[in-house]
């Protein structure tokens, strides 16, 4: 094995969509700035960030039930809906800002306009969906919102889901047009893409080994060059940590006290995939509805249509898995790996407490094909067997942590940024809504990591993103004008609804 040494200012480690997204910034604020970026996998956007990997939800609380918890008073928390909705209108105004400047091009290709709907069945849940509806029609982010319980008005939104149902259970659902399917995995090669045309540096096949402080405070960076079998010594004053499920041990090898009490819990997926193109055909919508009880946030199951490739398809899940792997493609020694003496009691605390996910996951790792039908007719009455196939999705890595509030080992359901005092090196650990709010994760890992250079970059964050520094939520005029810019450039006007449409035009 020969060693290379290099010394460039960037390191981005996995070229997922929170790496590309990070480069594609700070190309625009510092141009000069050298990056360099290492991948294991033979290409951009192969693990979570792959299409066949997560659920392509524009994520923006539009019909995620778990976003919205009903509180013992009765009325509904929307905080989380309309933050995490505001995040989302943050990636579209930056993907319209690369567009309109020709840095990527056909945005059909990783992004589509597609009705999102919440069902719900049963007196309680048709309440409190109601309730729902009500509370978030009065933001501004979620006008053009609809309710119906009416039978006939819900055979018209979702022929194939009402097709030979006999319960007379109560049913109702929201309808609203401005949603979205997001190929991010699409996405994430177009901005390599766009970064490789612009100098920076990306190694495929390249497997990060070790990350140590050096004296004068930079990094150096390990890595196996997997073609060459030889060992690489990159040093940078500033390294980013996007791999992930692979995130976590990489983040523990740092050896920052910011590390330390920090463990992963990983949980893989499944989906059924429809190959019968009439069955398709019948479904125009991602439909979710409400999660078991026990089941983690990221198992809500969902009727989903699909954009891939050029071709409709569609999907329901996910039902979830249990594989020790951080990465679909990892070692099944990842998670004893991850166990370390500064973190063993906060990993051993969240197995004491998560009992219910635990049952929960073992049910779900013991379900026969034909328990996953029934599921499916819950959704579809009619399902047909012979019409559906399994697919093996991505693994996700619940961070766990101690936390104030949920005291020793909390599992986390969500994205979080690890970071140094200095903000030489930072991690993005978690799951769901992930993808769908990259763009406001890496403003955060900006803000955390170059907190000098933030006056400076100001007026180029705010032609990248108009809303920068303001909530739409709280300003629907600028939301409308946003949304209607926004809705143009990624070519998603031409389909929304004619209410759409019209509020647009308000």
């Amino acid at each position: 094995m020969s060693n290379k040494q290099t010394k460039t200012e960037v390191i981005l480690i996995g070229a997922g969509i929170m790496s590309a997204t990070l480069g594609a910034l700070l190309k625009e604020l510092v141009p000069e700035w050298e990056i360099t970026v290492f991948e294991k996998l033979e290409s951009a956007g192969e693990e979570s960030s792959n299409e066949w990997n997560n659920a392509g939800t524009g994520h923006s609380a539009l019909c995620e039930l778990n976003y919205t918890k009903e509180k013992p008073d009765g009325t509904i928390d929307t905080k989380k809906a309309i933050k995490i909705n505001e995040q989302f209108q943050v990636s579209k105004q930056f993907w319209s800002y690369l567009v309109n400047s020709n840095l990527i091009n056909n945005p059909q290709d990783f992004i589509m306009p597609l009705p999102h709907m919440s069902m719900v069945q049963g007196e309680d849940n048709v309440s409190f969906l109601k309730k729902r509806f009500e509370a978030l029609s009065k933001n501004p982010l979620f006008e053009g919102m609809d309710f119906s319980d009416d039978p006939e008005k819900l055979k018209e939104w979702i022929p194939l889901i009402m097709e030979g149902r006999t319960s007379d259970e109560p049913i109702a659902a929201t309808k609203i047009d401005s949603g979205t399917d997001v190929n991010f995995g699409a996405l994430t090669r177009r901005l390599f893409e766009h970064l490789q045309s612009r100098d920076v540096a990306v190694n495929y096949k390249h497997s990060v080994e070790n990350i140590q402080r050096m004296r004068d405070g930079s990094w150096e960076v390990k890595v196996h060059d997997m073609d060459g079998d030889k060992l690489e010594y990159h040093t940078a004053d500033f390294v980013f940590i996007g791999a992930g499920g692979g995130s976590l041990p990489l983040l523990q090898k740092t050896g920052i006290p910011e590390s330390k009490h920090i463990g992963g819990f990983p949980v893989s997926g499944l989906f059924l995939v429809c190959n019968n193109p009439e069955v398709v055909e019948k479904h125009h919508a991602k439909v979710y509805g409400k999660a078991k009880v026990g089941a983690p946030p990221m198992s809500v199951p969902h009727l989903d249509t699909r954009f891939i490739d050029g071709k409709k398809s569609l999907l329901f899940g996910p039902f979830a898995g249990f594989s020790p792997k951080f990465l679909k493609t990892g070692s099944n020694l990842d998670l004893i790996e991850s166990v370390k003496p500064n973190n063993v009691f906060t990993m051993l605390s969240a197995g004491a407490k998560e009992m219910k996910l635990t049952k929960y996951l073992i049910q779900q790792v013991m379900l026969s094909n034909d328990k996953r039908i029934e599921e499916l007719r819950e959704f579809i009455p009619d399902a047909n067997k012979e019409d559906w196939e399994v697919v093996v999705a991505g693994q996700r890595v619940q961070v766990i942590k101690d936390t104030e509030n949920g005291g020793k080992g909390t599992l986390q359901f969500g994205t979080e940024v690890v970071s140094s005092d200095d903000g030489s090196v930072a991690a993005l650990l978690g799951a769901s809504p992930g993808a769908s709010t990259s763009v406001t994760v890496m403003l955060d890992v900006l803000k955390r990591c170059f907190p000098e250079y933030m006056k400076e970059w100001e007026q180029k964050l705010k032609e990248m993103i108009p809303s920068y520094g303001k909530l739409l939520s709280e300003n629907p005029r600028l939301f409308r004008e946003i949304h209607a810019s926004t809705s143009k450039t990624l070519g998603l006007d031409k389909q929304y609804g004619e209410k759409s449409r019209i509020l647009q035009q308000v």
